[in-house]
């Protein structure tokens, strides 16, 4: 089996090492290594993508991982890569935003006590046990400020308007002290976390080294953009969550499949499992006959399985047919509304729909401006009601309504007019 850090390297996902001696390292049999995950929103979103992959990779080659969740840190907030202090969470937050992370991260890594299965650990589990004063004595002693005030991270935020406060100053001491604590515990030698955690990782390093007299040792990913510099997982400013409930799955689905020709290959080749050589026909496609965005498909599709499951998938695939005038077979009106938010829509009681005209109830969703319009739309062939061809002149059935509830009318391609029925 290849190292792993070639994996890596090959799919763009490495960025730096503190010593490479790692390489050496991950040769020499199993690794146990850790990824730490901030536990600021109940639910990790596509720009954790990078971290996520590059753990698969790692237990995918044989080593130990531990994905840590922040309960302690999380309270804090790191500094890095902000100019300006984090809101601070409340332990209630923060213990919510855990559980729904805990879920997240099991749809990727296999957890378990077998060997080879992932753990998952939380550091406000020894953290907790530290009061103010055995925390300056057992691990503050040991951090040097000349140290701490050379991390690029700090200087970056002492040099800005807002300067930066004591409490994330004393970020770096945390996060030293946990890969310390999983140095002990488990044995674990190596730290994974995105560029911009540079400095927090050789916090830990350091600290490793100067109180165990051992070697541990770090790894940097690179921070993914597209090809216009944008913070990969951003779409309009909005975060692209693993949680349905955050994102539709439609709209997950869309962000994959709107990828830039520029960037797709990229993104297949850090966010899929796809061989190498697979991508590279892709790639090929891509120059030969962009316009069918095959790459960007197969990335959708790949991603959103993963994410949301087959049923997941299906469901996606679905609701970006019907958009187009697939049929709305299979999806319910929860589903539909997201799909339909920017149409004009109506609420209607039942009483004015079920058995009411159909060229009536275009006149009423303001589709058509009379029913002589709704007739000539419905003779040339162009009137709908889920994406079905209906006539003017027939009645609104009561099998027609999606979930009893939910009418989508349209003209032509994509003219929509949402009726939603009161009872």
């Amino acid at each position: 089996m290849p190292n792993v850090i070639d994996t890596l390297k090959e799919r763009g996902l490495f960025d730096n090492w503190t010593d490479p001696a790692v390489y050496d390292l991950l040769n020499s049999g199993p690794v146990t290594l850790y990824g730490g995950f901030d536990p600021s929103a109940d639910s990790l979103q596509a720009g954790n993508f990078v971290a996520i992959m590059t753990l698969c990779h790692f237990q995918r080659a044989g080593h130990n991982v531990i994905a840590l969740v922040g309960g302690a840190t999380g309270l804090i907030g790191d500094p890095s890569g902000k100019t300006s202090e984090r809101k601070l969470l409340d332990e209630e937050q923060v213990e919510h935003n855990i559980a729904g992370i805990k879920e997240n991260l099991s749809r990727f890594l296999d957890f378990g006590d077998s060997p080879g299965q992932a753990k998952l650990v939380n550091n406000y589990d020894w953290h907790k046990n530290f009061t103010f004063i055995s925390y300056l004595r057992d691990v503050g002693r040991f951090f040097r400020m000349g140290t701490m005030l050379g991390k690029e991270s700090v200087r970056q935020r002492l040099a800005s308007e807002n300067g930066m406060s004591f409490t994330e100053f004393c970020y770096q001491t945390l996060q030293g002290y946990d890969f310390m604590y999983l140095y002990d515990k488990y044995g674990c030698r190596l730290q994974i976390g995105g560029s911009d955690q540079w400095g927090n990782i050789t916090a830990g390093t350091d600290l490793i080294h100067r109180q165990r007299d051992k070697e541990a040792y770090g790894m940097t990913i690179p921070l993914i953009t597209d090809s216009q510099g944008r913070k990969f997982g951003k779409s309009e400013g909005n975060a692209m969550y693993l949680d349905s409930r955050k994102t539709s799955v439609y709209n997950f689905y869309q962000f994959f499949l709107r990828s830039e020709d520029a960037d797709v290959i990229r993104y297949l080749k850090a966010f899929t499992f796809l061989p190498l050589s697979e991508i590279a026909q892709l790639e090929e496609t891509l120059k030969i006959a962009p316009e069918k965005r095959e790459a960007q498909r197969v990335l959708a599709s790949d991603v959103v399985r993963r994410v949301h499951g087959e049923t997941g998938l299906r469901q996606a695939q679905r609701a970006s047919a019907a958009l187009f005038g697939g049929s709305f077979s299979g999806l319910s009106a929860e589903e539909l509304l997201p799909l339909f938010a920017e149409a004009p829509s109506v609420e209607l009681p039942s009483g004015d729909v079920l058995g009411s005209q159909i060229a009536k109830l275009a006149v009423a969703a303001g589709l058509c401006k009379s029913t002589g319009e709704a007739r000539r739309l419905s003779d040339g062939g162009g009137l709908y009601i889920n994406n079905e061809h209906v006539s003017a002149m027939d009645n609104v059935t009561p099998d027609m309504p999606i979930d009893g509830r939910l009418l989508i009318l349209r003209s032509g391609k994509r003219n929509y007019r949402v009726v939603e029925i009161l009872n």
